[in-house]
């Protein structure tokens, strides 16, 4: 059971790290999302969507490796998982790669829900 929060949390930040790819550009940005990407100002912003991912990966991680932060790592992943869910419910029909983004993030919600509960009934103690 001690391991359920910390290896949950790093699948989370893993998850959290792969649109870190979307920094190194608009085709990366394409690929990853299903969807045209050249017109500068949208790359610029999903570009820095992916630095924010990945500063949330980082701490995703971190707190997996720290006892003290695992609330602290559970609240950021469902807060994340949970908002782009919900946006995607509201917004309709989604594109194939979106879809499988939708796909993950249901089953992180589903980890860290599980986590979040085990975490509730049996804190870590730093």
């Amino acid at each position: 059971m001690r391991f359920i929060v910390p290896t949950t949390l790093l699948l989370v930040a893993l998850l959290h790290a792969l649109p870190l790819a979307g920094v190194l550009g608009a085709a990366r940005l394409s690929v990853l999302y299903g969807i045209d990407v050249h017109e500068p100002n949208l790359a610029l912003l999903l570009r820095h969507r992916a630095v924010l991912f990945g500063l949330l990966a980082a701490l995703l991680a971190t707190a997996a490796l720290r006892p003290a932060l695992h609330g602290l790592g559970l609240v950021a992943g469902l807060a994340s998982v949970g908002a782009f869910l919900l946006l995607a419910l509201l917004e309709g029909p989604l594109n194939a790669a979106l879809v499988t983004v939708v796909r993950l993030d249901m089953a992180a919600l589903i980890l860290l829900l599980v986590a979040g509960l085990v975490h509730l009934v049996q804190p870590a103690t730093p």
